[in-house]
């Protein structure tokens, strides 16, 4: 027996496998190696990569590892879904042109979500799969009570949320147009309804179900938490928790509700982590008691590899 076979044996005999990278990627270095590059979708106040520090915080470098090709997109950070859906569509004709692959695999975060799924919407012929990571794809009852706190303040908040957002994107590197007012607006319930009924492609047709596994050649997938406080040394977990409070008691991230996350397959709506978890920050100071998110995302990349995208 060589010492990798060795290895495999001694952590099977000990119950490892199960925490951590999955034990098929351990050893095969085509794991991740999907058949179409990642494009990975950045949130509401998010960016690709600030002083060195990623929005995706290691979880490149963990596809990467074992075959994956993986762009990180630049959007606005305050802007509304279609707006960031069109920077997102000229990215994504790029990478195409880069790489010489017909199409992408679109993974977005929270408002990444409606960003990417308008991208396959518009352009199916470019998109092989889009995956939602705790979207907004019904919308954030988080955002629909910061819209209506205060609403005399509200023009000085959009204008403070504006410049936070130019200010995130002369630190990336991008001079993409910044939009709050648009950005909150968008992605309120009310609002996703309206989106939807446009952009209807993977979203589920009753409250808390599923949506439609593919669309015009598209695959869509699904995850999210269900849990704001998971690490009492991240100091972002109180905010949280009270972000948490707008959901009445129902389940969320603390930012996007479980049902709100729905589409197409959902892979699982209840993970130990919080919004920010989710993305593998703050500094991956995540839940010890729940599956890695780098995990999850190394899992995904070969779930999509096996259905030969």
């Amino acid at each position: 027996m060589n010492k990798n076979k060795s290895l495999v044996a001694l952590c099977v005999a000990l119950g490892m496998t199960a925490a951590g990278t999955a034990q098929a990627g351990l050893f095969d270095t085509n794991y991740t190696k999907t058949q179409y590059p990642i494009v990975l979708g950045h949130g509401w106040m998010g960016f690709d990569r600030i002083l060195g520090v990623s929005y995706w915080y290691g979880v490149p470098a963990a596809l990467q590892s074992d075959g994956a090709t993986v762009y990180l997109s630049s959007v606005s950070a305050q802007n509304g879904n279609e707006v960031r859906g069109e920077q997102l569509l000229a990215q994504v004709q790029e990478i195409v042109a880069i790489t010489g692959k017909a199409k992408v695999n679109l993974i977005g975060h929270s408002q990444g979500a409606p960003t990417a799924r308008y991208v396959a919407a518009i352009r199916p012929d470019l998109v092989a799969s889009v995956s939602t990571v705790g979207g907004a794809n019904k919308g954030s009852e988080a955002a629909a009570v910061l819209n209506d706190l205060a609403p005399g303040a509200a023009p000085l908040r959009d204008s403070l949320l504006t410049a936070l957002g130019t200010l995130i994107g002369f630190f990336s590197g991008s001079m993409t147009p910044q939009d709050a007012a648009a950005a909150g607006a968008d992605i309120t319930p009310a609002n996703m309804a309206v989106f939807n009924g446009k952009y209807p492609q993977g979203v589920p047709t009753s409250a808390c179900g599923e949506g439609a596994y593919t669309v015009n050649g598209v695959r869509y997938y699904s995850w999210s938490g269900t849990s704001p406080l998971t690490n009492v040394a991240d100091v972002s977990d109180p905010v949280m928790g009270t972000t948490a409070l707008t959901f009445n008691g129902a389940p969320s991230d603390g930012a996007i509700g479980k049902c709100s996350s729905h589409l197409g397959q959902v892979i699982r709506d209840d993970y130990r982590m919080n919004h920010l978890d989710e993305i593998n920050h703050n500094f991956g100071l995540v839940s010890l008691f729940e599956t890695n998110p780098l995990t999850v995302y190394r899992q995904h990349a070969n779930r999509l590899k096996n259905a030969g995208l």
